[in-house]
């Protein structure tokens, strides 16, 4: 088998190839084959129309040009209503895997509503740079060609929904972009604009066929198509920067896709500012808590913790010399604590309400020992920290 360099693009089909579509696709186009009467009346024969392009193959079973409209139309209708595939077992680790390295597209016959719908479902989205629907882009050999002469194809996504903007990683062209595809017809017209093919054997048509029409390897398995494409690299660690590497592309659930919530202002604040737009954009876009708050919640815990270890060595040495108010605010505190809890038949009590000064655990003489309140200026610190955050 001869040797290729790693992809800078791979493009993949959609039905057949990223999702299991011989059963849903028959059954949302059996419904058109009965109200045109195509007589396309097996899936076998429905299969057979994907050996070329299928709008083209529809159109030829179709009385004239306004029919064939009319039953694509209808087609595409019934795709965006009711298919549901499932996705491939095992196709979200590979594409997950290659986004990491290479720019991914995809480009398919289906409509982008329901491109749309099985990507954000699959939680694969922002694994995909650019993504090419048959009612925007209906033959694919325009698509690929389009895709080639952009010179932002380059530009990827890492799993993520901004694109690769401090560097490239390469510029994608006919010898580095490959397409994966389940049909014979994709493969000869990949073939025909000059890029690589690999076929998958799970979709429509067989490894034969596939490899008859000019795909360089037929994968058996999903995981087959990372080990062919990135060689020995298929197995090194996804790199930690991006976020592909944390299980799960960044984007919102299905449900909730649209127009992005407005961004309120953080509490004690009358305004958002660029950076605080930028981390509560964060956050709608990973689902999570924005990773530079984080970073300086956890300094200032760093610099809470250290300071109240220097404010106990403070109280002990003041309660030493007996000279520290903070020592004989405690010593108050646990003389009250001690006759409340006589006076309640030694059931025990808390501090009283509004004190600063919380039980700690009993010693072994029974008695609660009570930390010193921290100063007034600390709390004030970390308040202002709590509320910048």
């Amino acid at each position: 088998m001869a040797q290729h360099a790693q992809p800078c693009a791979v493009v993949f089909d959609l039905d057949g190839t990223l999702v299991q579509t011989r059963i849903a696709s028959w059954r949302i186009f059996e419904q058109v084959n009965r109200n045109h009467g195509l007589g396309v009346d097996t899936p076998d024969e429905f299969f057979a129309l994907f050996r070329g392009n299928i709008f083209a193959s529809l159109a030829s079973r179709c009385r004239d040009e306004a029919h064939a409209a009319e039953v694509k139309q209808e087609f595409l209708t019934l795709l965006r209503r009711d298919y549901q595939p499932p996705l491939v077992p095992g196709m979200r680790d590979v594409v997950r895997r290659l986004a990491a390295e290479c720019t991914l597209t995809v480009m398919s016959s289906n409509a982008m509503a329901v491109l749309r719908r099985v990507l954000v479902d699959n939680d694969i989205a922002y694994c995909f740079a650019h993504v090419f629907g048959g009612d925007v882009a209906p033959d694919k050999r325009a698509a690929i060609r389009q895709f080639l002469a952009d010179s932002g194809s380059g530009f990827g996504r890492r799993c993520s929904a901004d694109y690769d903007e401090g560097h490239v990683h390469c510029v994608p062209d006919a010898s580095s972009t490959v397409l994966v595809t389940d049909t014979a017809g994709d493969v000869r017209d990949a073939r025909e604009v000059g890029i690589r093919v690999v076929g998958v054997t799970w979709g429509m048509h067989s490894s034969d066929e596939l490899l008859e029409a000019g795909a360089e390897f037929v994968a058996l398995w999903p995981q087959e198509i990372a080990s062919h494409l990135l060689g020995d690299g298929a197995a090194r660690p996804i790199p930690a920067s991006g976020s592909c590497s944390t299980g799960s592309c960044a984007n919102p659930p299905a449900a909730t896709v649209g127009a992005p919530a407005p961004l309120s202002a953080p509490a004690g604040s009358d305004r958002v500012t660029p950076g605080r737009a930028v981390g509560a954009a964060a956050v709608v876009a990973t689902g999570g808590a924005d990773p530079r708050r984080q970073r300086r919640r956890d300094a200032a815990s760093q610099w809470q913790g250290g300071d109240r270890a220097a404010t106990s060595t403070t109280a002990s040495r003041n309660a030493t010399a007996g000279q520290g108010a903070t020592a004989e605010q405690g010593a108050t505190a646990e003389q009250g604590a001690t006759a409340d809890r006589s006076a309640a038949g030694g059931r025990g009590t808390s501090a009283p309400a509004g004190s600063l000064h919380r039980a700690g655990p009993e010693s072994a003489a029974g008695r609660r020992r009570v930390p010193p309140a921290p100063p007034d200026e600390l709390l004030a610190a970390v308040r202002l920290i709590c509320d910048r955050s």
